[in-house]
């Protein structure tokens, strides 16, 4: 393919390296005469292990050059990749003026270009960007919409300096965000041969994808750091605790409770964040992440009774009581908590949870429900269709297959609040709203 790339900084100079290497006619295009000049002299702009060996060789083998005429690069060539800065405002809000006046000039360029092109955003864009802000700009350039010979396409980067070529050649996946079906076949003919996942999903997720996978890198070396220095102050060393804990590829690295979804509780999780918060507190050392979860839990309960209750105040039908499906153990669910605020702003309650059986329930289990809950007898129900007989308001914490069909049969047009993510109990319908999708 025939490539131009935008902006010849970090990664549109390894952009230009790698996919030259990959057989691709790539023009560089810049408004700094230096990178230009260093480019066509096969010389890498920037400091990269590998980088400057590929732009060297692919510059003499005739697939690389750099220009500061984009006119040129434009019209020479099917597909631009826009990799221009986009620093942070004083308010953290990334600055859009480069990436906008890159895309308004290319749009000025292609309404008089005969030919499809693809234009490529991989700076790293708030979602909803690219189609609220840069698509208008676009198409009033062009004089032309998507699909009319035009694709707009945002693929995101995961270059890491040290490594962005390894990355770039090895990606776990390639994320692809298109308008339309000629941007998708594009980037598959663009990445035919590169390893991993070729992933279409939609312009705005594959935006969002960009910034929450840093965030998470953030967070990851956060945690890693504040539970190094508690455990440095209790004399245990935390590189090996670490090496241990990232052994277990079933739940600590995996994708095991990175799924949207309704708060944590029982009997492990919220005692053993507190009692590590104790044993920072002993030490004396700050751990600012860690002492915001449960801070952060509540508050996500809080949020599921905000969406009950932006209508005023109802009778609710809640399905399930315990902290999971497929146990009746009640101590710190969060369900038990949202019933509780429910009852005490005087919303009428009726509860299907099958697993608990008031006669059954033994030890902390019963004594923590008879605490919080003192005339739960009075709110459980023996059905589906009992729960919700009167109910303004279905709220899914968690339900069987049974009770989820019960759901779909009887709900009728009243609201469903999913807290748990069933894909099927969106044939609800307008009158369906998940908690946080």
């Amino acid at each position: 393919m025939k490539i131009s790339v935008f902006g010849l900084g970090y990664v549109g100079a390894v952009s230009c390296g790698c996919l030259s290497a990959m057989g691709h006619e790539v023009i560089g295009v810049d408004t700094n005469p230096t990178k230009v000049r260093l480019i066509n002299e096969g010389r890498s702009p920037v400091v990269e292990e590998g980088i400057n060996e590929l732009i060297e060789a692919n510059v003499a083998a005739g697939r690389l050059r750099a220009t500061d005429d984009m006119v040129h690069a434009v019209m020479n060539s099917e597909m631009s990749l826009i990799s221009v800065a986009t620093p942070a405002l004083p308010n953290f809000v990334p600055d859009l003026s480069a990436v906008e006046a890159v895309v308004r000039d290319i749009g000025e360029v292609l309404r008089d270009k005969p030919g499809a092109h693809t234009l490529v955003l991989r700076s790293t864009l708030p979602p909803g960007t690219t189609e609220q802000r840069l698509l208008p700009i676009l198409t009033k350039a062009a004089g032309r919409e998507v699909g009319d010979r035009l694709s707009l396409v945002f693929n995101p980067e995961f270059l890491r300096e040290g490594s962005s070529v390894k990355d770039f050649n090895q990606p776990p996946q390639t994320v692809v965000g298109s308008l339309d079906e000629a941007g998708y076949v594009a980037m598959e003919q663009l990445y035919a041969g590169v390893p991993g996942e070729f992933v279409r999903t939609s312009v705005r997720v594959a935006e969002a994808v960009k910034y929450l996978c840093n965030v998470f890198h953030a967070l990851k070396i956060v945690f890693a750091n504040e539970a190094g220095a508690v455990l440095k102050a209790l004399e245990v060393d935390s590189r090996e605790v670490m090496r241990i804990f990232c052994q277990d590829r079933q739940l600590n690295i995996s994708p095991a409770y990175l799924r949207p979804g309704f708060a944590f509780g029982g009997s492990c999780l919220p005692k053993e964040v507190k009692g590590f918060l104790t044993l920072a507190r002993q030490a004396d050392v700050a751990v600012p992440t860690m002492a915001g979860l449960l801070d952060s839990n509540d508050a996500h309960i809080g949020r599921a009774f905000d969406v009950i209750a932006a209508k005023g105040r109802c009778r609710v039908a809640l399905f399930g009581l315990a902290f999971k499906p497929g146990t009746d153990d009640m101590r710190d669910s969060p369900l038990v908590v949202l019933a509780e605020r429910l009852i005490g702003k005087g919303f009428p309650l009726a509860i299907l949870d099958p697993n608990v059986q008031l006669a059954r329930l033994l030890g902390k289990n019963k004594e923590y429900i008879e605490r919080e809950v003192p005339h739960l007898e009075h709110l459980l129900r023996n059905s589906a269709e009992e729960a919700m007989e009167g109910a303004d308001v279905i709220v899914v914490g968690h339900a069987d297959p049974e009770a989820r069909q019960a759901i779909l049969a009887h709900a009728g047009a009243r609201r469903v609040i999913d807290l748990a993510g069933y894909e099927a109990l969106r044939a609800v319908g307008p009158a369906y709203e998940g908690l946080c999708w």
